[in-house]
């Protein structure tokens, strides 16, 4: 018997940031407050590098990024702000993309589903968790618990898995 479990994770799909950036750059470019100034917003490997001659500048480029992100069903809480650093007369920000489940994330990730007292396992797999139980609506009720709490970074259910125990003997037996 196979038991139920479900995978938690806090990955990106980059491939929806780049999107998001492209449409930033496209509406940047149409701005009329933003148009003749030297601003642009660059997708790089680990995150997205915002340039613009003033603070406000930055400020109004992450607001449009923000926007597009949330368009794209992407969660800007994946988005780590750096420093502002001022190089001439540009001043640049680093946003650096967050990848994985920190291990105190982890640790108080598996102190919450403990504390609900629902029949549910945790278990940290590197950057991932790994939540089992024996009944599905056990599983169910974790996820929406986990939805509610105020957690300071995005999750993502992956790998639900709910493998009901006729369906194996049925593929044994032909």
């Amino acid at each position: 018997m196979i038991i139920p479990s479900f995978d938690l994770s806090s990955e990106v799909d980059k491939q929806e940031v780049r999107n998001a950036v492209d449409q930033a750059q496209r509406e940047l470019r149409t701005r009329f407050d933003l148009k003749g100034i030297d601003a642009e917003i660059t997708f790089e490997e680990n995150g997205i590098l915002l340039a613009a001659p003033e603070d406000f500048q930055l400020k109004q480029l992450k607001d449009i990024l923000r926007d597009k992100m949330v368009a794209r069903g992407v969660d800007s809480r994946y988005l780590i702000s750096g420093e502002v650093e001022g190089v001439g007369k540009v001043k640049r920000q680093n946003l650096e993309l967050r990848q994985g489940i920190d291990r105190d994330a982890a640790k108080s990730i598996v102190k919450l589903v403990k504390d609900s007292k629902l029949k549910v396992q945790s278990q940290i797999n590197g950057e991932k968790l790994r939540i089992t139980g024996k009944k599905r609506d056990d599983l169910q009720k974790t996820m929406a618990m986990l939805k509610e709490a105020s957690l300071e970074l995005p999750l993502r259910f992956d790998n639900f898995k709910d493998y009901q125990v006729w369906f194996f003997y049925r593929s044994i037996l032909g």
